[in-house]
C-alpha cells in the first residue's frame, strides 16, 4: 500500500493552515505546515512534501522569490493560494514554475480537486 500525499501548506495565517490542514486530511492526505517562508524551505528539504501550496504573501519573502529559489533546487509540484488576484502575479508566477494558482477566498473541495489533478500529471513516487 503506496503512502498518502505530503502537502506543504506555506501560510502565515494560523487560521488558514488549520482550515487547510482539516479538510485536506479529510480526504486521505498529509499536511505539513509552515508559516514562514525560511521554516518552509527547510521543510521542502528535509521533508520532502509531493506538493506544495504557496501564499505569495509571506512575513520573511515575497512568495514569488519563494518560487523562484524553490525551482533552482527542486520540481517539486507547486499551486499557489493567494489574496493576490492580479492577473501580472498569476502569469509571473505560472512562468516562474508554478504548476497552478489560486485566489482567495477558495473554495475547500477546488483546492482539493487541484492538488489531485496536479499530483495526477506528478512524475512517480518521491
Amino acid at each position: 500500500m503506496s503512502e498518502p500525499p505530503r502537502i506543504l501548506v506555506l501560510d502565515d495565517d494560523p487560521v488558514v493552515r488549520e482550515v487547510l490542514r482539516l479538510s485536506l486530511e479529510k480526504q486521505g492526505l498529509v499536511v505539513l505546515d509552515a508559516p514562514d517562508a525560511e521554516q518552509a524551505l527547510q521543510r521542502i528539504r528535509r521533508d520532502r512534501p509531493d506538493l506544495v501550496l504557496l501564499d505569495l504573501n509571506l512575513p520573511d519573502r515575497d512568495g514569488l522569490a519563494v518560487l523562484q529559489e524553490l525551482r533552482l533546487e527542486s520540481n517539486v509540484p507547486v499551486i499557489v493560494v493567494t489574496a493576490r488576484a492580479d492577473e501580472v502575479d498569476e502569469i509571473r508566477g505560472l512562468e516562474l514554475g508554478a504548476d497552478d494558482y489560486l485566489s482567495k477566498p477558495f473554495r475547500l473541495p477546488e483546492v482539493a480537486a487541484r492538488i489531485r489533478a496536479v499530483l495526477r500529471r506528478a512524475p512517480g513516487p518521491r
